[in-house]
């Protein structure tokens, strides 16, 4: 089995065919692709493919250490993740093809009037000890 993160982006991909922002899409719209979204995870967790999903806020703080005394804390200036990625979902499955082949089911997610966005995702293995870092 091998872990791939599907990363869902508001924005950096190439458009979507459906590509209405979703703060532009109406409340029973936006219940449509939460309840695939849902019923998409519950699918995985029954094959055992599943591992974790969530959808991200568009808030965001920047941490880091600054030596003595407390973090440092700013809202920016962000590598605008906070405006590119909407959500992601961790799988465990047994084939690159397999990883393909969901990320292309999740990608059919309703959006704008009911019709699949079509969106781009971006499917990532984890590192592993078996990882060439030089690829």
């Amino acid at each position: 089995m091998a872990k791939y993160l599907m990363l869902k982006h508001y924005r950096g991909a190439p458009a979507a065919p459906n590509d209405v922002p979703m703060d532009q899409w109406t409340p029973d719209e936006l219940a449509a692709h939460l309840k695939y979204m849902d019923d998409f995870a519950e699918r995985l967790e029954q094959t055992g493919e599943f591992v974790s999903g969530q959808a991200l806020s568009p808030q965001g703080t920047w941490v880091r250490a600054g030596g003595e005394g407390e973090p440092p804390v700013v809202d920016g200036p962000f590598a605008e993740t906070k405006d590119l990625i909407a959500g992601w979902m961790i799988i465990d499955v047994e084939s690159y093809d397999r990883a393909v082949e969901l990320a292309g089911e999740l990608s059919d997610a309703p959006g704008a009037g009911g019709k699949p966005i079509r969106e781009w995702l971006e499917l990532r293995p984890f590192l592993d000890d078996s990882a060439d870092l030089t690829e």
